[in-house]
């Protein structure tokens, strides 16, 4: 029961009417505009510099921590979860928000004026804290300021926001990092900053800042989440590196990452997660299955075309552009009330068409498959993350009081984030076991050279990614929470 509903009132007082219009009407256009664009952001950053790290990497000599690039993100992306978590419901979703933005524009910076692969991993982990903050206080915003009617719609419309970056983005990127450089790729983009400053905050201060319950006394940060936060962090982050170096040595830092990262993660998911106990744990704990197979299959496409089948920065990121529409299309689907009584079967099938996707991605690899194959493969796989993504987002508010929103909305993002990051760092060995490290020293942009092909070591980082995927049809079995006893 929320504090709100604890509230016994003297007198009965009416209900007012809920605002007319949809996420679009006049009670929710500014707010619904402002924090599509912060998405949006986000989006076009995504899909741009996806493209670009192929080429960032190889002049960076760092080919081989290549899937470092990417779980730096997410890694520091988890404190950053946990603290907008306690931050937002404390004080509301509004600081966070304006923190993160500013250090996911100040990590852009760092990465594009890196003259090292190690700067350019800083810069990915100043701006996946960045990361952290703005999506836990995005669903606590959507938490506050919508009626659970709309939640579908403006997740749906999350996934919309997609689209136009999906198309754009490669091609933009691509022609950038082909004509002036990787790293303009990077500090272009905080130029699109100033939109979701100047729409969302505003609208956000209107209808979601300050607490839930304003009489209520202030409650202190936890000190403990925010411990268990820091090792989550340093857990992965040792994890990944342990992961990376691949000698005996490394087994020190691989131990103690992970006894940092157990009790940590048995401390902020709700219990019952890793069991896959019905009901929220099941949720969480599929949000972080679908995200992790889903992202670190993803993350070594461009890659792979680039250096084994000799695409261009452009063409590689763009075979990923029809996704972005087929997602939108997924979510549209779970948005729709005729859909919702059939919401888990329609999870269910998401998961199986993403495992059918990352297990058809490596076909590729032989060279009389046409590359077009591996677009519309992919696009299956973003319906199916469409569907499930959308719903577990649902799902959850659906599950969590109003004062508890913000923690929940931080456990099934830390999810998302520990799994791709655990799942990258699996993938990133066994890729570097195989040669994957020197994949690209004999490549240029658009240099299809065989001499440096490591078929092999590509095809370890999808397969399993695929076995993890059909799991996460099993958990989706498993959402209905368990009926309380009459």
């Amino acid at each position: 029961m929320s504090a709100l509903e604890r509230r016994v009132p003297d007198i009965a007082a009416p209900i007012p009417p809920p605002p007319p219009g949809g996420i679009l009407g006049p009670a929710y256009r500014t707010l619904s505009i402002g924090i599509i664009s912060v998405v949006f952001l986000i989006a076009f950053e995504a899909t741009a510099v996806g493209t670009a790290m192929p080429v960032a990497a190889r002049e960076l000599d760092g080919i081989g921590l290549y899937a470092f690039a990417f779980s730096a993100y997410f890694t520091t992306s988890l404190f950053g979860m946990v603290l907008a978590g306690q931050w937002a419901d404390r004080q509301g979703p509004l600081r966070p928000l304006t923190v993160g933005i500013a250090a996911f524009a100040s990590g852009l910076v760092i990465s594009g004026t890196a003259g090292a692969m190690w700067a350019f991993v800083l810069g990915r982990a100043v701006q996946g804290f960045g990361g952290g903050l703005v999506i836990v206080a995005l669903y606590v915003v959507v938490s506050r300021a919508y009626e659970e009617r709309l939640r579908p719609a403006i997740m749906a419309a999350f996934a919309a926001s997609w689209v136009v970056p999906s198309i754009v983005g490669p091609l933009a990127s691509g022609t950038v990092t082909e004509h002036l450089g990787w790293r303009w790729v990077f500090l272009a983009i905080p130029a699109l900053v100033v939109v979701p400053l100047v729409v969302a905050l505003p609208a956000i201060r209107r209808t979601a800042s300050g607490p839930v319950d304003p009489d209520a006394p202030p409650v202190a940060f936890d000190r403990r989440r925010i411990r268990l936060a820091f090792g989550i962090s340093v857990g992965a982050g040792l994890l990944q590196y342990a992961a990376q170096d691949l000698r005996w040595l490394s087994l020190a830092p691989g131990i103690a990452g992970a006894a940092l990262l157990v009790p940590a993660v048995l401390g902020l998911l709700p219990r019952g997660t890793y069991r896959a106990r019905r009901g929220l744990p099941s949720v969480v704990l599929l949000r972080g299955v679908a995200a992790g197979s889903f992202i670190a299959a993803e993350s070594f496409v461009p890659l792979m075309l680039v250096t084994q089948r000799g695409l261009s920065p452009t063409m590689a990121g763009f075979s990923l552009a029809l996704g972005g529409l087929t997602w939108a299309g997924g979510s549209w689907v779970q948005s729709r009330s005729r859909t919702a009584p059939y919401r888990e079967r329609l999870m269910i099938g998401g998961m199986v068409l993403v495992a059918l996707a990352i297990a058809a991605a490596p076909a590729v690899l032989i060279e009389s498959v046409p590359v077009w194959t591996l677009a519309l493969a992919w696009a299956v796989g973003c319906l199916g993350m469409g569907l499930v993504i959308g719903s577990t987002s649902v799902l959850l508010l659906q599950l969590s009081a109003p004062e508890e929103a913000g923690a929940n909305s931080a456990a099934l993002q830390i999810s998302d984030a520990l799994a791709n990051v655990v799942l990258l760092a699996g993938g990133g060995a066994a890729f570097a076991a195989l040669g994957g490290g020197a994949v690209g020293a004999a490549h240029t942009v658009g240099e299809a050279g065989a001499s440096a092909s490591h078929p092999a070591a590509f095809a370890v980082v999808f397969l399993p990614m695929a076995a993890v995927a059909l799991v996460g049809a099993w958990v989706a079995t498993r959402l209905e929470p368990t009926p309380e006893p009459a």
